[in-house]
């Protein structure tokens, strides 16, 4: 059960590094991805990166509270 613990956090930090490179810096997301610039893509792009950054608070926090409550013995 270690291992899926550890695959589940490590998912976590990319998900969430990334849903917060994609909030703080769109353009540089933008620019990776060859997207038009315009408000739109802007938009959805700050969408796309909270839903990661949610994502990895959600896992990350299971996976925490999970060893937390004794479950990973």
């Amino acid at each position: 059960m270690r291992s899926s613990l550890a695959l589940m956090a490590g998912v976590a930090a990319i998900a969430g590094s990334a849903g917060l490179a994609m909030l703080v810096r769109p353009s540089l997301t933008r620019r990776a991805l060859r997207l038009p610039q315009a408000e739109a893509t802007t938009y959805a792009l700050r969408i796309a990166g909270m839903m990661l950054f949610a994502l990895g608070l959600f896992l990350g926090g299971f996976a925490a509270m999970f060893v937390a409550a004794g479950g990973a013995a």
